[in-house]
């Protein structure tokens, strides 16, 4: 069971700093509207759709609407997907002291600390990241990998319906679901 945490540890993780590598796009601010959109049509739509639906909310999330801004989270993001998590959490850091309203640079700080195994500071982030962003299917992925790692199955399986009513066909979350309904089968929830 340990192996198969650590190997989805890192998918995540690797979909996490996949998912944010290819969210380069000129500086503009979020658009909620665009981003409504999105969602609405990510819930509904077809596996093959979800996917390129999927990269666009991470296109539009990405969006802080400042080049210095937009230079932190790459260079945080870069920093993460070498291993260099320290490194990150700083980049991450500098982009929330003068981002504190863009959601994404919590999110990356999430990653960060998740990986280096600070799971504390990591629920932080998390929890500032789904205040601004509720439907943001990563960094619910993320709680539900911590709340699974610290024996909060349940609670995790609930995170993971709301990720299903989100996202249908997020990578893995079918698998996920059904290991922990499995692994819970016969414990009351």
């Amino acid at each position: 069971m340990i192996w198969f945490r650590k190997i989805l540890k890192r998918a995540v993780a690797s979909a996490l700093v996949s998912a944010a590598l290819c969210a380069a796009a000129p500086a503009m601010a979020v658009d909620g509207a665009r981003l409504n959109e999105l969602f609405e049509r990510l819930s509904a739509a077809n596996r093959g759709e979800a996917f390129q639906i999927e990269d666009e909310i991470a296109l539009e999330l990405a969006r802080s609407g400042s080049d210095a801004m937009d230079l932190l989270l790459e260079r945080g993001r870069e920093a993460l997907a070498q291993g260099d998590f320290k490194a990150a959490i700083d980049h991450f850091t500098a982009l929330i002291d003068h981002a504190p309203d863009f959601a994404e640079g919590y999110n990356g700080r999430a990653t960060a600390y998740y990986m280096a195994g600070l799971y504390g500071p990591s629920l932080h982030d998390i929890g500032k990241v789904l205040t601004f962003e509720p439907r943001h299917f990563g960094a619910l992925s993320g709680l539900a990998l911590i709340l699974e790692e610290t024996d909060a199955a349940p609670k995790a399986l609930e995170v993971l319906y709301t990720i299903r009513s989100i996202h249908p066909h997020m990578e893995g979350l079918s698998d996920r679901i059904a290991r922990l309904e499995l692994q819970l089968e016969g414990t009351a929830l």
